[in-house]
């Protein structure tokens, strides 16, 4: 029986490199994946990639996309899909999980999604709240505390070298902007410099 997983973790966990080896191991046996990324994610033109240099094309969302219709189009092309991996999941809309929660569910296709939990001011993004209401499986992806040897639980935003709290959740930005910490640092960080 087909499930709905996600796998979350801070910025800098790897999760878009655990999605490219996903894909890979899939395509490796033959077996076709349907790749997707938000269209918020002005980074990706059109790719999900990884800081270590690996990129694939993907299907790019937007937040009128039904991701239903773009499933039965490759069903209708007779293109048998194995699996959908969805890379920043958190930037989608919560319709947007609803659908893949149906594709799960009328299709038996695994979804596996890729997201961050919560945003720099500790607000749960509203995809990645119905990815906990409606997943069958919930894994962390781990890293490190950028600052101390404790695992990383939320995602630091620095302007200036200076710890932001309060803004628009989806800031798009990569090292120049967020750093993975535990609570105790994103608290008090000891910024240097």
């Amino acid at each position: 029986m087909a499930k709905l997983f996600f796998k979350y973790g801070t910025v800098f966990s790897a999760k878009s490199l655990n999605l490219i080896a996903t894909a890979h191991n899939y395509e490796t046996q033959g077996k076709k994946v349907l790749l997707l990324i938000p269209k918020l994610d002005t980074r990706s033109e059109g790719y999900i990639s990884t800081r270590a240099g690996f990129k694939l094309p993907a299907e790019v969302i937007d937040i009128h996309t039904n991701i239903l219709d773009i499933y039965n189009e490759h069903l209708k092309k007779k293109e048998r899909i194995d699996c959908v991996l969805v890379d920043e999941s958190q930037m989608f809309s919560v319709e947007h999980i609803n659908q893949l929660r149906e594709i799960v569910s009328v299709f038996n296709t695994p979804v596996i999604c890729y997201g961050l939990r919560v945003s720099y001011n500790l607000e749960l993004f509203e995809a990645s709240k119905r990815l906990f209401e409606l997943a069958d499986k919930l894994e962390e992806i781990k890293t490190i505390c950028w600052y101390c040897k404790k695992k990383a639980t939320h995602n630091l935003k620095l302007v200036d070298n200076q710890p932001q709290y309060v803004g628009n959740p989806i800031d798009i930005g990569g090292l120049e902007k967020y750093v993975p910490v535990c609570y105790d640092c994103y608290i008090k960080p000891p910024i240097t410099g």
